[in-house]
């Protein structure tokens, strides 16, 4: 595997909508019923913000994702003690593996700890946990899940951008209409949250474009975004830490968080 000395990070356009009047905003709802009548509404928001034709048409497509809105209503892994949870995830088996994987390309993870500052066993355990090293990536339709999420009125201020985000990566090319990831719309090998896959993208292997289905963009884009947020190169990142506390912005679940830094430090060890 081959790492490019670049990355292009595509900049989202402005989440706060400076829409005109109260009549333009969309108004979420609890059911299916309203949601068509929503997307025609959220069609003039996204258009505002920059998505064009393809992205709008993209829209136009989607359908209430009643699967979506039931993982989101029905997460119990989070509330689980550290130890469930671990052991729920299968965190000895991503421990094992992740050694092997360093093991294996020793160079491609030191060339991302050089030029981001994140060691391996953080991406690694990242990898693991999110889609076991890519071996399930998701079967739910991108562009549907984000979008029913964005008019459920559980979150929506949350998922507007990445609505928006998911939108103009239709628009480049970057995922199509038909593009799969997990429950809550989530893309590629370490499941990048649409939003966040267009801000901080990285074209890893150098072939002119950013795939999070492929693995070096992913865990390139996934060290360039840890970076961005504040990650201190060198520095421990164990509870209480401030490397631990950029965890967070990776998932603001605890138990995940401390998950990723155990697995990650017997990962490196």
């Amino acid at each position: 595997m081959r790492l490019a000395n670049f990355f292009k990070i595509t900049a989202i356009a402005s989440t706060t909508l400076a829409l005109s009047g109260p009549t333009l905003a969309a108004t979420c709802g609890n059911t299916a019923n309203g949601f068509e009548q929503w997307k025609t509404a959220f069609a003039t928001e996204a258009r505002r913000a920059g998505v064009g034709p393809a992205g709008l048409q993209a829209l136009a497509r989607t359908r209430y994702a009643s699967g979506t809105i039931a993982a989101d209503r029905n997460q119990k892994s989070f509330r689980y003690s550290l130890e469930k949870f671990m052991q729920v995830r299968g965190a000895n088996t991503i421990i094992a593996q992740g050694r092997k994987r360093k093991a294996q390309s020793p160079a491609f993870y030191q060339s991302l700890e050089r030029i981001y500052g994140v060691p391996a066993g953080v991406l690694i355990a990242i990898h693991g946990m999110e889609t076991a090293f890519g071996g399930f990536m998701g079967d739910s339709n991108v562009v549907s899940a984000i979008v029913t999420l964005t008019y459920d009125c559980r979150r929506s201020d949350f998922f507007r951008p990445h609505a928006i985000g998911a939108l103009r990566m239709v628009d480049i090319g970057s995922v199509t209409p038909t593009t799969k990831g997990a429950k809550h719309g989530e893309l590629g090998h370490t499941q990048f949250l649409p939003g966040n896959a267009l801000e901080y993208g990285v074209d890893g292997n150098g072939d002119g474009r950013i795939d999070f289905y492929n693995q070096v963009d992913a865990l390139a884009s996934t060290a360039n975004y840890l970076r961005a947020k504040g990650w201190k190169p060198g520095q421990p990142y164990h509870k209480g830490t401030h490397n631990y506390a950029v965890l967070k912005q990776w998932n603001a679940a605890s138990v995940y968080q401390e998950s990723l830094s155990i697995m990650g430090t017997q990962i490196d060890r």
